[in-house]
C-alpha cells in the first residue's frame, strides 16, 4: 500500500490520513507507518501542528519521536496558537517544504477557529495539492472536511441539536469526518447531521484506524472499521423537529469498512473489499458449507429442529461401544446391547 501511496502522490494531490484517535505508539504502529511512507518514507519531511492539543512541547516531543523512529528524515513542530499567528510567516514558511502535515487531537473548535481561512489554513491546502500527504488524529482527521463537527453529545439515537458544526479546511469534500467513533458512540450525532444535511457522507473512524482519502477513493487502513452514512434517499424530519427531538432517519444507506476495503466516495458505493483468503481456508470453508448442506438435508429428512437432531447426535454417540480393549465385563453381569433408537 505504501508504494501505492508513493505513486499517487506524484500523481497529483497528496494522501489524506483521517485518523480516528487514539493510534497505536508503541506496537505495530501501522497507521502512523503508513502515514510516514505516504509523506516521503526516508525522505519525508514532516510539520507536526498540535494546535488542538491542550498539552505542552510534550506532545511535538511524542510525534517526532514517533515519526523519526519510522523513518522520516526531519520533524518539526509549528504551533499557531492565535489568528494572527497563522497569519505570521514565520509560522507559515514550514509548510512550504513539507513533504507531509499531521494535526493532533484536542479541542477542535479551537483548531478550526485558529486554522481555517488564514495563511497556514491556505498553506496547508496548498501543500496537498502539490503532493504532500495531510493528515491528523481526532480533531486533527475532523478538519479535513469542509464542514467539521466542532462537539457534540453522545448517544446512538439521532436527535436535533445534537452538535454542532465548524468550518474546516475542505480537503475532503461532501462529507463531514467523525472520530473515536464506535468507541464513544458517536453514531447519533453523525447521523443527526447527515439527517440536517442529506447531501454530505457522513464518515466515522474508529480508533486506531484510518480513512485515506486518494481523490474520490477511500481506503480503510488499521484495526477498526470506517462507518458510513449515505442520506442521498433519506426520509426525515429534521426540518420541523424541535429542540432535542428525536430525528426520523429513513432510506439512509449504511457502509462499515473493514481495513482493506475502499468506496468510492464520489460514486457512494464500495469499490473492494481485500484479497480472498488464503488456498487452505478457501478449502475448509468449502468443506464446512459441504457439511451444512449435509446437516440441512438430514434434518429436512427427518422432520425434526437442529436443536433435536444434535441431543439426538449426542446420546448416539454417549451409546456407542467401546473399543474391546476399553470392555471391563464382570463375570456375572454380561453386556447389554443397545440398539441406538432414538
Amino acid at each position: 500500500m505504501s508504494e501505492q501511496h508513493g505513486e499517487r502522490q506524484v500523481a497529483g494531490r497528496g494522501a489524506l490520513f483521517a485518523i480516528g484517535g487514539a493510534e497505536d505508539k508503541l506496537k505495530k504502529r501501522m497507521v502512523l507507518q503508513e502515514f510516514v511512507d505516504a509523506a516521503g518514507g526516508s525522505e519525508a519531511r514532516i510539520v507536526v501542528v498540535p494546535t488542538a492539543s491542550a498539552l505542552g512541547p510534550d506532545v511535538v516531543d511524542v510525534y517526532s519521536a514517533l515519526f523519526s523512529a519510522l523513518g522520516a528524515k526531519q520533524v518539526v513542530g509549528v504551533r499557531p496558537e492565535t489568528r494572527e499567528d497563522a497569519e505570521d510567516p514565520a509560522f507559515v514558511e514550514p509548510l512550504h517544504t513539507a513533504t507531509g502535515i499531521f494535526m493532533t487531537g484536542g479541542n477542535q473548535l479551537k483548531l478550526s477557529g485558529v486554522v481555517s481561512g488564514t495563511a497556514f489554513g491556505k498553506a496547508v491546502t496548498d501543500a496537498h495539492a502539490r503532493g504532500a500527504t495531510v493528515g491528523g488524529t481526532s480533531a486533527g482527521a475532523s478538519i479535513l472536511a469542509e464542514h467539521m463537527i466542532a462537539f457534540g453529545r453522545a448517544g446512538a439515537t439521532p436527535r436535533q441539536r445534537m452538535s454542532q458544526l465548524a468550518s474546516g479546511l475542505g480537503l475532503v469534500q461532501g462529507a463531514i469526518v467523525d472520530q473515536h467513533f464506535a468507541q464513544r458512540n458517536r453514531y447519533g450525532r453523525l447521523l443527526s447531521l447527515v439527517a440536517q444535511s442529506p447531501g454530505l457522507l457522513g464518515i466515522g473512524v474508529d480508533e486506531d484506524t484510518a480513512a485515506v482519502v486518494h481523490g474520490d477513493h477511500l481506503e480503510v487502513v488499521g484495526r477498526g472499521a470506517v462507518t458510513i452514512f449515505d442520506g442521498s434517499h433519506i426520509t426525515t424530519n429534521a426540518h420541523h423537529a424541535k429542540r432535542s427531538e428525536t430525528l426520523l432517519a429513513s432510506g439512509v444507506v449504511l457502509h462499515v469498512l473493514p481495513a482493506g476495503a475502499t468506496f468510492n466516495l464520489k460514486a457512494r458505493a464500495l469499490v473492494s473489499y481485500g484479497g480472498q483468503p488464503p488456498a487452505e481456508e478457501l478449502e475448509e470453508i468449502e468443506r464446512a458449507e459441504a457439511d451444512l448442506r449435509a446437516l440441512a438435508a438430514e434434518i429436512a429428512a427427518d422432520g425434526v429442529s437442529p436443536a433435536y437432531y444434535a441431543e439426538r447426535k449426542r446420546r448416539a454417540a454417549s451409546r456407542r461401544p467401546k473399543k474391546a480393549a476399553e470392555i471391563v465385563v464382570p463375570e456375572d453381569n454380561p453386556p447389554k446391547i443397545d440398539s441406538g433408537s432414538a
